[in-house]
């Protein structure tokens, strides 16, 4: 009976040494807080990482934040990895922060390259206005033109008294300024008794921007008792438009249209001095002896 109460004392014993030196042998919180945090700071998923480790009998918890869902799995497993602990409490937090800027610091995925659309064909290019040779401008002068009184060179100023059309609509309005140029003037008595006047346009203005132009030469001559010639020369049909019955009771070959009787070309019927003379607001009509080039119309 002694043997066996013996037996029992000695086994009893063992187990409480046993137990004794097994939880010498435990690591303390401290040692397991530091081991895994310095695992956490060193570990290649993890050390960009701010995370805190604590223990408290043997179990971790695990706080801050990590910088992807990767990093939080990662640090979890070094916590349980951890011999000795007796559970893991993973309170870490993503960082949405730095989850953006690697977001935005990805590189695109390459996008598929569209193909590129067929270009449309070119607009053609606006075609400048041509007026051709033989078109008639009919003008009204500014200023009384006389026989006797104007000087051969001596420029007059009109007003286009008509508009010219083309292809693309009106070509140049009525109302645009046109300069001419006294060819020759003769007053009566200089040569057999006749009074010579001849004249032709030299410049026309279009939307302000001014252009040379040559028209045929208008001439007229009176004679003694009243009689007088007139012709289109230097590019013009000869003859012309009838102007009204001269003074004295003549018949006139046309220097300009008709606006109305007795406007145009009259003699000095009531003075008795055969010259030739033309009203101011006298309607005259000059042909192109060469093509007027004109911009495009969107110029």
């Amino acid at each position: 009976m002694r043997i066996h109460k013996r037996f029992v004392s000695i086994a009893l014993f063992s187990v409480l040494l046993s137990l004794s030196i097994a939880c010498s042998k435990q690591p303390s919180d401290e040692t397991i807080a530091k081991d895994i945090q310095d695992k956490v700071a060193t570990d290649p998923d993890t050390k960009d990482s701010e995370v805190a480790v604590a223990a408290k009998d043997r179990k971790v918890t695990l706080t801050g934040k990590v910088k992807t869902p990767a990093a939080q799995k990662r640090a979890e497993q070094i916590a349980r990895e951890e011999p000795g602990i007796a559970g893991v409490d993973d309170q870490t937090v993503i960082d949405s922060d730095a989850m953006s800027a690697a977001g935005a610091a990805a590189p695109m995925a390459p996008m598929a390259m569209e193909q590129p659309k067929p270009e449309a064909p070119p607009k053609p290019k606006p075609q400048p206005i041509v007026v051709p040779a033989g078109t008639t401008l009919t003008v009204r002068v500014g200023e009384m033109l006389s026989s006797k009184t104007s000087k051969p060179g001596q420029t007059f100023m009109a007003t286009l008294a008509q508009p010219v059309s083309s292809a693309h609509g009106t070509a140049i309005p009525a109302g645009s300024t046109v300069s001419g140029t006294v060819v020759s003037a003769k007053s009566k008595g200089k040569i057999k008794g006749e009074g010579e006047l001849s004249l032709a346009l030299t410049g026309i203005t279009v939307k302000g921007r001014s252009y040379p132009i040559q028209t045929g030469t208008l001439s007229s001559t009176e004679k003694g008792k009243g009689k007088r010639t007139a012709a289109t020369t230097g590019g013009g049909a000869a003859g012309g438009a009838l102007i009204g019955g001269l003074a004295g009771g003549g018949k006139g070959a046309g220097i300009g249209a008709l606006v109305g009787a007795g406007v145009g070309l009259v003699g000095g019927a009531m003075t008795g001095n055969k010259q030739v003379e033309i009203p101011a607001e006298s309607a005259l009509s000059f042909q192109l002896s060469s093509p007027l080039t004109l911009p495009p119309p969107s110029e």
